[in-house]
C-alpha cells in the first residue's frame, strides 16, 4: 500500500458529525473510512451493472425454506 501525505480542506462540521456517528477516533480514520465506503458502494454499483438485474418470485419464507435444503 502507497501512502502519501494530501493537503486537503474539509467541511469541518462534517468530519465532527462523522467522527460522532462513527465513534472512530481520528480525522485521518474519517477519512479513510469514507474513502473505503465510496469505492465498496462504487463497486456494488459496477456489478449490479454487470450482472444486470432480475426479478425473483420468491417469498422470504420460501428462500429460507430452500437456503435450509442445501
Amino acid at each position: 500500500m502507497s501512502m502519501r501525505k494530501t493537503t486537503v480542506f474539509v467541511d469541518e462540521t462534517l468530519i465532527k458529525q462523522a467522527l460522532q456517528m462513527t465513534n472512530l477516533k481520528t480525522k485521518k480514520e474519517v477519512i479513510a473510512a469514507g474513502l473505503r465506503e465510496l469505492v465498496r458502494k462504487k463497486n456494488q454499483e459496477l456489478l449490479q451493472q454487470e450482472l444486470g438485474s432480475f426479478d425473483l418470485d420468491l417469498s422470504l419464507k420460501e428462500l429460507k425454506k430452500r437456503r435450509a435444503e442445501r
